[in-house]
């Protein structure tokens, strides 16, 4: 089950920066394991192979037990370091980012790379944005429909996510509810219908919420 506070990137992307004549394309990918990282860096590295460099760095577990990086050529602390950091930072788990870097004749320095290569990725993590895995319960409400109106505007009001709504005899509606708020949800709906529905409490799901930091 997803953890609470587990974040990844909302989706794969790929974004660019143009530092002192000098292209800088960073490319996130959501990766499942070391084996998935190393076929997806050699995809991105194969693509880019007339690059000047193909620095990384890559976050697997959810304590980051698996973190790795590379400079690929640049100075040794510049760029894989700088770009793992981000991701450690931003709290991102299962990614992969991979800065390539077209050199475009000016030289950075040391401080200059580490900035170009941060910037690089934390941008792109922004660009791409960030979701919350929540586990949920799926619940099924069953109401007669002189209720129904009532019930949704509830679950509308208090961004409940619909997962389906069935029209039979009655209606019923399937509900995303967190983990630990299952017995209090129902308890809302009971005094909410005055008892008048049935329910059902089906699999856990692991749902992406849009996350945004305060």
């Amino acid at each position: 089950m997803a953890d609470k506070t587990l974040l990844t990137i909302k989706q794969n992307g790929i974004h660019e920066l143009d530092i002192k004549k000098s292209n800088f394309i960073c490319n996130l990918r959501r990766i499942k394991d070391e084996d998935d990282a190393k076929r997806q860096l050699a995809e991105i590295t194969k693509e880019h192979a007339k690059a000047t460099h193909n620095c990384y760095a890559y976050v697997l577990g959810e304590n980051n037990e698996i973190q790795r990086e590379s400079d690929n050529g640049e100075p040794s602390g510049t760029a894989g370091v700088p770009i793992l950091e981000v991701l450690k930072k931003t709290e991102v788990k299962n990614v992969l980012a991979v800065v390539t870097r077209y050199f475009g004749g000016i030289k950075l320095g040391a401080g200059g790379l580490i900035r170009a290569y941060s910037n690089s990725a934390s941008t792109a993590i922004e660009s791409v944005g960030i979701v919350q895995l929540l586990d949920k319960k799926v619940i099924s409400l069953t109401v007669e429909y002189p209720l129904f109106d009532k019930l949704n505007y509830y679950l509308e009001e208090n961004d409940y996510p619909l997962e389906g709504t069935e029209y039979t005899d009655k209606v019923t509606v399937k509900v995303a509810v967190d983990d630990d708020k299952v017995d209090s949800f129902l308890t809302t709906i009971t005094n909410l219908l005055a008892d008048k529905f049935s329910s059902s409490i089906g699999e856990t799901k692991i749902f992406e919420v849009d996350y945004h930091r305060e």
